[in-house]
């Protein structure tokens, strides 16, 4: 660990800083950033964010008490160092692995955290809803909500500030303007915050009055606010702050939100004025990462440094992967450039995610065809539509986790009009470290239902582009998903069979029990199938492709040779790939009905550990598999099926 942390060590409580001299603070900060960045290179996380706010998360503990007073964080990958001030410095070692710390604020894991949060947007919403059951309660107590400027263009954050104008109940809105989201923060919002920024007559006029008449013991108080009144007259003229005021909130700033005495001066002030006050604080993303001055982007998110005998990892920026193996989301990315270099309609979207989605070459080879539409989802979807009934192909590339904030328009706007929208599903599936509010694990299940909807899943990356040049070639919606992590190259497309509609592919024969899994799971599933044979246990392997429509031809002839088949899918066992292969079956004319056994995510709230971990746990890696698999078998001897190991 970082050798001089002199502060920072006899910190772990809010009342630890509390004890701390005012002019001490900036020290402790530069130490939290030294800790910050040596413990992320180890751990992996989210960087660049919680950098950025180090002194406004130190200069908001050292004012409030957020074990009474209430902070909320929007998305929550800012909040390391808070759990740093929240007595969990010792086990920030632990950041994003099993049974450690989570990567986000979490409410099971400390009383500090208000929400377990892990999508954008609803921070101003819930603390409003705090506030407001407070007040019904007669409780009295600050509500603080930290929120990004990308997070405050998404459309509940709007909803949320013109409710509360309206409701008259005190909070603070503190607007971390960065200049960036994950990717370079896109729209109108942006645009004028860049105006508020270069716009600092006002913010000086004010302080300059603010700081003057405090020096006047008698009259200061009642002069400040006759005089405040003027200077918002002349506000609309010399500062573009209209659009705050004009949700009935007190806005100030911008202000330098590194710097500590200004933050402080101007937090203690703002928590004494009533009604809802925007303090609009400028922030650098990444502060203190090196390189982050020029790309912040890249300080988003570390991966843990690789280990060498005899050091210290010392790579604190993610870096481009230099080893042979391959992403799913690299897969998809080449598929895609492939086909719109063939087919000028394809436009590629994303909601924020341009490089976590893979299309940055797509941005760069077609800068016209491709679009991020910010921290938005419900106006991804709807856009998506919208190009579809002009002509366009888009291909919306959202992880599986964040199309459900986009539910609606799903429905609405693309299976009810029958366009042919591509669902690019990225993180599908159990995503490990980054824990129980980014898992996709129930998409199957939320986009099923919608008619006309396609649904695939590839095994591996060269069935992912085949999968995608067929989901754009298709007149009706489609979603394929995929999972972190590293594909499967396989064979040669050329070696395969075409992809049909609703059509599966058998990829090994056998007569003891039938095996059919989805995407990512039929790798583990021939796994389990290569180590059973080894035993004369010959299972068949079938590679599902396709949950909807879904294959009833294969349910037939299964039906007819097997008394067991296995489903295998990383995906929620109700409403999954198992549910629908039951309902398959029991749809077809009365005759033998096989046993079946799912395999799938339990229904339960999976917690952060890596994605083999959780997988393991769970019993949908090849090992589990196997097992399963074994019992059925020796019940199935056991009764005298028609099947009898053969034996090695």
């Amino acid at each position: 660990m970082t050798d001089a942390l002199p502060l920072l060590d006899r910190v772990a409580w809010p009342e630890d800083l509390k004890a701390l001299p005012r002019e001490d603070l900036p020290q402790l900060c530069a130490e939290m950033r030294s800790f910050i960045l040596e413990t992320v290179s180890k751990t992996g996380g989210h960087l660049g964010s919680g950098m950025g706010v180090v002194e406004l998360t130190v200069a908001l503990h050292y004012l409030f008490d957020f074990r009474e007073d209430r902070l909320v964080f929007d998305v929550g990958h800012q909040c390391y160092p808070h759990k740093i001030l929240t007595g969990r410095k010792e086990a920030m070692p632990t950041l994003r692995q099993k049974d450690g710390l989570s990567g986000f604020t979490n409410r099971f894991e400390s009383p500090y955290d208000v929400y377990t949060m892990g999508h954008a947007g609803t921070a101003i919403s819930t603390a409003l809803g705090i506030k407001y059951g407070d007040a019904l309660r007669g409780r009295e107590r600050n509500v603080v909500a930290l929120v990004g400027d990308a997070a405050f263009g998404c459309g509940v954050a709007f909803e949320a500030m013109n409710h509360g104008g309206s409701l008259g109940k005190n909070l603070i809105v503190i607007l971390n303007d960065n200049h960036w989201s994950i990717a370079k923060t896109v729209g109108a919002l942006s645009s004028y915050l860049t105006k508020v920024r270069s716009g600092p007559i006002f913010r000086h006029a004010k302080k300059t009055l603010h700081q003057l008449l405090q020096k006047m013991p008698v009259i200061g108080e009642k002069v400040e606010e006759s005089l405040e009144q003027l200077l918002k007259i002349a506000q609309s003229t010399i500062s573009p702050t209209q659009l705050f005021e004009a949700f009935g909130t007190h806005y100030y700033g911008p202000i330098d939100g590194h710097d500590m005495n200004e933050v402080l001066d101007t937090l203690e002030h703002v928590r004494q004025l009533d009604g809802v006050v925007l303090l609009h604080v400028r922030t650098q993303k990444g502060k203190g990462v090196p390189g982050s001055e020029t790309r912040p982007d890249r300080a988003h998110a570390a991966k843990p440094a690789p280990k060498t005998a005899g050091t210290e990892p010392t790579v604190l920026v993610p870096q481009k992967p230099k080893v042979v193996a391959r992403a799913w989301t690299e897969w998809f990315a080449e598929a895609l450039l492939r086909a719109a270099e063939r087919d000028e309609r394809i436009v590629a979207l994303t909601a924020a995610m341009p490089e976590g989605t893979g299309l940055l070459d797509f941005f760069e080879r077609f800068p016209q065809r491709a679009l991020d539409c910010g921290i938005a989802e419900q106006h991804t979807v709807a856009f998506a539509s919208g190009l579809a009934t002009a002509g366009s192909k888009p291909v919306a590339a959202i992880y599986s986790t964040f199309l459900q904030r986009g539910f609606d328009q799903v429905f609405q706007e693309v299976v009810l009009q029958k366009l042919p929208v591509v669902f690019a599903l990225d993180r599908s599936g159990l995503v490990g470290e980054d824990g129980a509010t980014h898992n996709g694990v129930y998409d199957i299940a939320y986009l099923g239902g919608f008619p006309g909807m396609v649904l695939m899943a590839p095994r591996d990356g060269v069935e992912l582009g085949m999968m995608l040049d067929f989901a754009i070639e298709l007149e009706t919606p489609s979603a394929l998903r995929y999972p972190r992590g590293t594909a499967p190259a396989g064979e040669a497309a050329s070696l395969r069979p075409a992809i049909e509609l609703g059509k599966a592919e058998t990829l090994r024969r056998g007569d003891a029990i039938a095996i059919v899994a989805y995407g990512p799971m039929v790798e583990a599933s021939m796994e389990a199938a290569a180590r059973l044979a080894a035993d004369g246990i010959e299972c068949e392997v079938v590679n599902a492709r396709f949950a909807k429509p879904f294959d009833a031809e294969l349910v037939r002839d299964l039906r007819s040779r097997f008394d067991v088949v296995v489903t295998v899918e990383d995906h929620v066992r109700h409403g999954g790939l198992g549910s629908i292969f039951i309902d398959t079956l029991h749809d077809l004319p009365s005759g033998r009905m096989p046993r079946v056994r799912v395999l799938a995510v339990s229904d339960e709230v999976h917690e952060h550990a890596s994605r083999q971990q959780i997988l393991a746990q769970l019993g949908l890696d090849a090992a589990g598999i196997e097992r399963v698999v074994r019992e059925e078998v020796e019940t199935l001897e056991r009764g005298g099926a028609r099947f009898v190991a053969r034996g090695v």
